[in-house]
């Protein structure tokens, strides 16, 4: 049971200990330089950890497959010839492809995508078939068996589907097989949906407990500056250490008909990739065995290293489930909870927002606004909003039972550095 540590705190004094060992759950800055920049034939030591990786999961985004919804029969190819590679090394990988969209506009005479969500989750109903197919084909010219895995947030939001999805994945994998991932568009909602290909690809390092993630685009890495038509491009950032404002300012948007992603969501890939211990890799998905050179630790791209690890179930805590509330803390609970970590007491909570239920997810914010932590609540909110503020030896009192000390016990809640919420990382270049 938790120590009441007053209502000035709101947190026990039980330090949190969710990264592997003993180290603190709050992420730590890194900070590095580097003269080196854009592509070179050779490696270097930060390189390392994308040649001797052995799970590696791979996003090829929509911008790689096709040209205007025109389908590039080449790069599918390309991609089987190169996983097919690795595979025969030992190494293990997981691809995550877009093109189920694009693929159905061409099919039922689209130039565009559906103007509507129900005539996009056609279409991607009907590119699904011939996505998975393209790829059979393409795979089995190299003796290697595909499977098809459509997951939704939703779904994975549950501990157990979460757990059920692994299993299946690694069982694919032990067989030598090359599991093809998309979101299921057919049935995911904006309220419900990774939102992009390259945060559920983020989602599926977690899932295989992989060591690398390459996010293969039309682009040839971060430049520092976002490109202009008619000028020189900018240099590449070549590794990226640590979360910055001036790289989400570099980072640009996207304008792309059929894909979803622009660098900025590649950003937060590589943060949520970090967090499960796996370096990451943005580079051009259409320059000559780009995977092949990556995965043989070339300067391809720009290189986003990885943090220390959460464990799984931190990770999925912190970047799969959607907090179904919301907690706003006193200044002295958010104080002790950023500087202790610990578990989350009663006395603390200024506020409830929402409606959620015992053992759903929710957000823990300062007055600010700005979210410190994410936990599983041992509460209701209807509960909560009984109890907040007070001591923990009147809930009984109050609710007439108890479910613990803690509204989120240390075990359910992980801290999340506030800066990560609104920057990207420090890069050399």
């Amino acid at each position: 049971m938790s120590a009441e540590r007053g209502r000035g705190s709101g947190t026990s004094s039980e330090p949190e200990t969710a990264r592997s060992g003993a180290s603190s759950e709050r992420e730590t800055a890194r900070s590095g330089t580097s003269s080196e920049r854009g592509r070179g034939s050779g490696t270097s030591s930060e390189r390392e950890t994308a040649r001797s990786a052995q799970r590696i999961v791979v996003k090829v985004g929509s911008s790689v497959l096709t040209d205007d919804g025109h389908v590039r029969s080449r790069a599918f190819s390309e991609l089987a010839r190169q996983i097919s590679a690795l595979t025969r090394e030992g190494r293990r990988v997981v691809l995550v492809s877009s093109g189920a969209i694009a693929l159905g506009s061409r099919t039922l005479g689209w130039h565009r995508p559906g103007g509507s969500i129900p005539e996009m989750q056609a279409a991607a109903a009907v590119g699904q078939i011939d996505l998975v197919e393209t790829y059979r084909k393409r795979f089995a010219r190299h003796g290697v068996a595909v499977a098809q895995i459509l997951l939704t947030r939703v779904g994975l939001d549950d501990r157990e589907r979460f757990i059920n999805a692994r299993n299946t994945l690694n069982a694919l994998l032990r067989m030598g097989a090359v599991p093809i991932v998309n979101e299921n568009d057919t049935v995911a909602t904006d309220e419900i949906r990774f939102g992009d290909n390259d945060n559920l690809s983020a989602t599926v390092v977690n899932l295989v407990h992989a060591d690398l993630l390459v996010l293969l685009s039309d682009v040839d890495g971060l430049f520092v500056e976002k490109p202009e038509p008619g000028r020189a491009k900018p240099d590449l950032f070549d590794v990226v250490d640590e979360i910055d404002e001036d790289v989400l300012e570099a980072a640009g948007g996207s304008d792309r008909a059929f894909g979803r992603g622009g660098m900025i969501t590649k950003l937060e890939a590589a943060r949520s990739a970090g967090r499960a211990g796996a370096a990451t890799v943005v580079c051009n998905g259409r320059t000559k065995d780009v995977l092949l050179r990556v995965a043989a630790g070339e300067r391809e791209g720009t290189l986003f290293t990885p943090d220390v690890r959460l464990r799984g179930r931190k990770h999925w805590i912190a970047y799969t489930t959607r907090a179904r509330g919301g907690l706003v803390l006193d200044d002295g609970a958010a104080r002790a909870l950023r500087e202790k970590g610990g578990s989350l007491l009663p006395a603390g909570i200024a506020e409830v927002t929402g409606s959620f239920g015992v053992g759903d997810p929710v957000a823990c914010s300062d007055a600010r606004g700005v979210e410190l932590a994410r936990g599983l609540s041992a509460y209701s909110a209807d509960e909560i909003r009984r109890i907040k503020g007070l001591p923990t030896r009147e809930i009984v009192a109050v609710l007439g039972y108890s479910n613990g000390n803690a509204v989120i016990h240390r075990n359910d809640l992980v801290l999340l550095d506030p800066s990560s919420r609104t920057s990207a990382q420090r890069a050399r270049r």
